[in-house]
């Protein structure tokens, strides 16, 4: 006595466990996202806030060439003496902010290792100097 025409199995798929890896995965993905997102934190001055004559006198600027070669306010450094001239400069000084600028070619490798030099000598603030528009 079976009721029904056809009386064959049903194959129907049961979405449940599906559902079920789908949302761990989800959650999965929500946890580890924000361990991988990598950066440094800078502050970028806009063009207008620069004083019309060029630099303050008390400004130290960490310039990067190509090479890469490294000169603090106009003065060549060789890149094995940075950190310790970064720091010797640094050692007397209340404000310790140092601004980094770099030359249109410079390879953002070496511009993070400039970074890191000037974190190294315990230097905690670092500006970005912008790159002047072309035909200024």
């Amino acid at each position: 006595m079976t009721g029904g025409v056809g009386g064959g199995h049903r194959a129907d798929i049961n979405i449940t466990p599906m559902i079920d890896v789908l949302l761990v995965l989800l959650i999965l993905f929500l946890v580890i996202q924000p361990a991988l997102t990598k950066g440094i934190d800078v502050q970028v001055p806009t063009l207008e806030e620069q004083s019309p004559d060029g630099e303050a006198p008390d400004q130290i600027v960490l310039h990067v060439g190509e090479g890469p070669t490294f000169a603090i306010n106009q003065l060549p450094v060789e890149e094995g003496e940075l950190v310790e001239q970064i720091r010797s400069i640094f050692e007397e000084r209340p404000r310790k902010v140092i601004f980094i600028s770099g030359a249109g070619t410079v390879a953002y490798g070496d511009m993070v290792w400039a970074m890191d030099a000037i974190r190294a000598a315990g230097i905690e603030v670092i500006g970005l100097v912008p790159r002047q528009e072309i035909g200024q």
